[in-house]
């Protein structure tokens, strides 16, 4: 019998391409620990995030690519993920032990961010990464009720706050370090120094994603953010009507002001599907989040539809991808954190930065 070489492992395996990075998974350095023993072949395929849509696809390529090779008897494939770091811009100084941060922002109020941002990480959590939860909404913090941990606070280590966990995501609010309804009045220099305590003074640990929900709009947090850390790309949630795409550009724009890129558009609550009839709704009209990541040539990163079962969710501090992982907006939700991890690894992996296209 032929006996099989690591050379011939590596020929094999270099006919799979990753569809983001659109090189071979050789070249990409993907393929760890390979081990031949007579002819039985073992290797690690470590993708760039543990969320990778096609790792189930590409380990059944891997799989049969190496057991068609004269002499193999036996091949093993394991499945791994390392995030890589992302990138550090000018001077700013990346926080230690968090690979990327992530912003969730939006242009106006009411199109359910802290949703998305609270679905979004449990889903990355849920697929094995590493996740943080910076409440930055420090007028509207109600991340923690959402998680379910809103009458818990954190404990202090040694000067430092150790963030809670929920749902295999740690996190840090303003609503668990100032519990109650008496009002945030905040001025800009205050809100600075808050996003930089939460960035600094906080225990976050080794995470591959820190996800920040972000007030509505352009103001003090999103500029004290961009300019404090390097914000690795800005998640943009919006809902399918007109008045709320328009806020949303102003968003984009402030975004490509300060050189962070934009990862995509979400569009929430984009219809309504009755359950009795099975008749779909398009409430607030269809389609705008798409047409504007088309527009400004940015990634439409999905739509989530409506349902109660999301409502239900944040209201038990059960996220809707916990408490009914089957629902279409569970479905719609993984399939968004998907997109936003791809896109991440896309642009750590850029050779350099590639400034946001101009609108159409």
């Amino acid at each position: 019998m032929a006996q099989v070489t690591e050379a011939d492992v590596y020929g094999a395996l270099s006919q799979i391409i990753d569809p983001d990075l659109h090189k071979n998974i050789v070249r990409l350095g993907f393929i760890k620990d390979l081990k031949i023993e007579g002819g039985d072949v073992s290797f690690r395929i470590v993708l760039t995030t543990p969320a990778c849509p096609v790792k189930e696809q590409m380990e059944g390529q891997a799989r049969e690519l190496v057991s068609a090779l004269p002499g193999v008897a036996s091949v093993k494939v394991t499945m791994d993920a390392e995030v890589p770091q992302g990138r550090g811009f000018g001077e700013k100084l990346a926080v230690q032990g968090i690979r990327n941060i992530i912003a969730v922002s939006s242009g106006k109020g009411g199109v359910g961010k802290s949703t998305v941002a609270v679905n979004m990480a449990v889903s990355l959590a849920r697929d094995g990464a590493r996740v943080g939860l910076m409440d930055a909404d420090v007028y509207g913090p109600n991340v923690p009720q959402m998680l379910g941990v809103g009458n818990m606070r954190p404990d202090v280590n040694v000067n430092k706050l150790v963030p809670l966990e929920a749902h295999g995501v740690r996190l840090m609010s303003m609503a668990v370090l100032k519990p109650g309804d008496e009002p945030m009045i905040l001025r800009g220099p205050i809100l600075h120094g808050l996003v930089k305590q939460f960035l600094s003074d906080v225990e976050w640990g080794e995470l591959d994603y820190l996800i920040v929900d972000m007030p509505p709009g352009t103001g003090d947090v999103q500029l004290s953010l961009a300019q404090l850390v390097p914000v690795q790309g800005a998640v943009l949630v919006t809902t399918p009507q007109e008045v709320a795409v328009s806020d949303v550009r102003r968003a984009l724009r402030m975004f490509e002001t300060v050189n962070v890129p934009v990862l995509g558009v979400v569009e929430n609550m984009s219809y309504f599907v009755a359950p009795d009839t099975g008749i779909r709704y398009n409430i607030f009209g269809e389609g705008g989040g798409r047409k504007l990541a088309e527009r400004y040539g940015v990634p439409f990163l999905g739509e989530i539809p409506m349902g109660m079962e999301v409502r239900e969710g944040g209201d038990r501090g059960v996220p809707v991808v916990v408490s009914n992982p089957e629902s279409p907006q569970s479905v719609a939700f993984r399939r968004v954190a998907e997109e936003v991890a791809r896109q991440v690894s896309i642009e750590a992996l850029k050779p350099e930065l590639v400034v946001l296209g101009k609108a159409r």
